[in-house]
């Protein structure tokens, strides 16, 4: 067995296929069990390497992951971006093989610093899982996606998520991938003790989603409404085309002015804020004349301050009616709004000049949006996969609310995975969670990250639920990621200090422990 998991050929083959398979574990598969059994794979899989050899397998390893998990960016750059076949492909192909860099680094450091040592693979691997995880999310403006503790909110570990959020539930998931490659290869009272130590975060799990981390605002729920017109990318943009948008969204809306609350998608309405001041006027009038509060997202153009004038653009979230607040977005996607290296990119080939690319990032000291008598965070699109970005904006809101167009992704997996990020915000951050897009999938999810109500993707359609208005502090609204990513450092320190330990009664030394 060990001569088939280390021979180069296959063992290539399987780091491949390990990757590959990775994506079941999430929407809209959600084989949850299937993760630590890849990940316990994939450790037997970098054992007995050089460091080089093992960056390569990690990079395979992340190749066969994002190349399945992150298929959507040909839709985008292909069907969006107008890029011919070829280009897409390669464009696609170039981007995975990028990001899969950061699991050959990852492999890389752990086979050179931390798999001989005693604790490498029970203590360091977990802790070096999280912390790459971590640095993928921010580093070279970051992809913070398919984070292996996504996909468990069906499973035993849902309850964890308001205690130590998505690094939190990878580290476990990591542990316990680690514990079943020690479970097979330890034995006698070793693999008892190691049973035990596998079964305890997943049987926990269940006794912490039964806690109520937070209460709801004075029993107080409102009716939500949220629109989703399913306007082809395509024409949306088109100056013909968004007058019609705007009458098409207040035309759906106008049945449901009796609710509280409705929420249209992000740039619903398609041209700028500061310049159609009068129809926006008829509509806060409207909004307002029913007591009702209508957010919508919108581009928003303002002069940045100095001489000669210089117009900027953002993309924003208003309130109207009986709301109030102006949000603009904070963290923009790379391409989709904003180019980098701009100044080489910007018109080498269509797909870099994609209309309404060049926003700026609205500034991080925003109020909340505000109804009659609660708070709102607001999200726009890409900001809802950010956890501590989250859980920082939401700790004085009573509702979140995140608004996006995922026609960007086309007949993909990639909106589902996008609304399970979305889920997993709403039971991190206990807070119901209403979610509008332009093409699906729309949804308002209760405070567990459960689906209360959603609608059909490619579909014109409206949906109203109730949401429960929520005030308090879940742990992990409160610390954010910091307690686990601290935990992980210090595992790290502790890996890279032990010289040897102690297995029934002998002293083993640490080329022999792994």
């Amino acid at each position: 067995m060990k001569s088939l998991i280390t021979g180069n050929r296959v063992s290539y083959i399987l780091s491949l296929a390990a990757g590959a398979l990775i994506p079941l574990n999430f929407a809209p598969f959600n084989v949850w069990f299937l993760s630590p059994l890849l990940l316990a794979l994939y450790i037997a899989l970098l054992q007995h390497l050089t460091p080089r050899q093992a960056g390569i397998r990690g990079w395979l390893f992340g190749l066969g992951m994002f190349g399945s998990g992150a298929s959507w960016i040909y839709v985008s750059i292909h069907e969006h971006g107008y890029a011919p076949v070829p280009l897409a492909a390669s464009l696609t192909l170039l981007f995975v093989a990028t990001i899969a860099l950061f699991y050959a680094l990852h492999a890389y450091l752990y086979a050179r610093f931390l798999k001989t040592k005693p604790l490498g693979i029970l203590l360091g691997f977990p802790a070096s899982w999280v912390l790459a995880e971590w640095f993928r999310s921010w580093a070279f403006t970051g992809f913070p996606w398919l984070f292996i503790g996504y996909g468990h909110l069906q499973s035993p570990l849902a309850g964890w998520y308001p205690v130590i959020g998505v690094y939190g539930i990878s580290f476990l998931i990591a542990l316990s991938a680690a514990l079943l490659y020690l479970g097979f290869r330890l034995k006698g009272s070793s693999r008892l003790f190691i049973a035990a130590c596998l079964l305890l975060p997943w049987l926990i799990g269940p006794a912490l989603n039964q806690i109520n981390w937070n209460d709801a605002t004075s029993n107080k729920t409102i009716n939500v409404t949220t629109v989703q017109g399913n306007i082809p990318q395509a024409i949306k943009w088109q100056p013909e085309q968004r007058i019609p948008s705007f009458d098409k969204y207040r035309s759906l809306t106008r049945p449901h002015w009796k609710n509280e609350l409705i929420v249209w998608p992000e740039t619903a309405v398609p041209f700028f804020y500061d310049k159609n001041q009068a129809r926006f006027i008829d509509l806060n009038y409207e909004a307002k004349k029913h007591n009702s509060v209508l957010l919508t997202g919108i581009p928003y153009q303002e002069q940045e301050p100095g001489f000669p004038y210089r117009p900027i653009y953002r993309n924003s979230i208003v309130a109207l009616g009986a709301g109030q607040g102006l949000y603009h977005k904070q963290k923009l996607v790379p391409f989709g709004e904003y180019v980098p290296l701009e100044q080489w990119l910007r018109g080498l080939i269509q797909f870099f000049n994609l209309p309404m690319s060049n926003f700026i990032p609205g500034p991080s000291d925003q109020t909340l949006l505000s109804g009659q008598d609660y708070k709102m965070a607001a999200y726009i699109c890409y900001e809802i996969v950010y956890p501590d970005f989250v859980a920082s904006m939401s700790k004085d809101a009573d509702l979140l609310v995140t608004i996006s167009n995922d026609s960007w992704f086309g007949k993909s997996i990639g909106p589902l995975q996008h609304l399970e990020m979305a889920q997993t915000r709403a039971a991190e951050n206990s807070r119901y969670l209403v979610r509008s897009t332009n093409n699906g999938v729309s949804a308002i999810i209760d405070h567990k990250g459960k689906i209360r109500t959603q609608t059909e993707q490619f579909k014109q359609q409206v949906i109203t639920d109730k949401v429960e208005l929520r005030t308090g502090l879940t742990p992990f609204q409160r610390w954010g990621s910091l307690p686990i990513l601290l935990i992980c450092t210090v595992l790290i320190g502790l890996t890279l200090q032990f010289k040897s330990r102690t297995i029934q009664g002998r002293n083993v030394k640490s080329s022999n422990t792994n």
